[in-house]
């Protein structure tokens, strides 16, 4: 059964993106440890996330369990984000032209 949400602002730990600064979604070279940390931050936000629906839990701004759900999901962005971007194939080709 769903629960309705009305009324609830929940805030959000990332910056607001406006419509210019869209691009493609652009692939990021990973490492094994950063891979890792994704893989446990995930897997952590995902068990805690059910455990809060299957008690029932209501929304509301300051629940620390949602904060909590927050927290984590702004290190598993951080951590991506510092992943380096993979140049793309026009980058490559600029890139080879130049040298060559």
């Amino acid at each position: 059964m769903a629960t309705p949400i009305t009324g609830v602002s929940i805030p959000l730990l990332a910056p607001a993106i406006s419509a210019t600064d869209v691009r493609a979604p652009r692939r990021r070279r990973i490492t094994p440890e950063a891979g890792h940390a994704l893989q446990y931050l995930g897997h952590a936000i995902e068990y805690l996330a059910d455990e809060y629906v299957h008690e029932g839990g209501l929304f509301s701004a300051h629940d620390p369990r949602l904060e909590a759900i927050q927290l984590l999901m702004a290190c598993n962005r951080q951590i991506y984000f510092a992943c380096p971007e993979v140049p793309t194939l026009g980058q490559r080709v600029r890139d080879w032209m130049r040298i060559h």
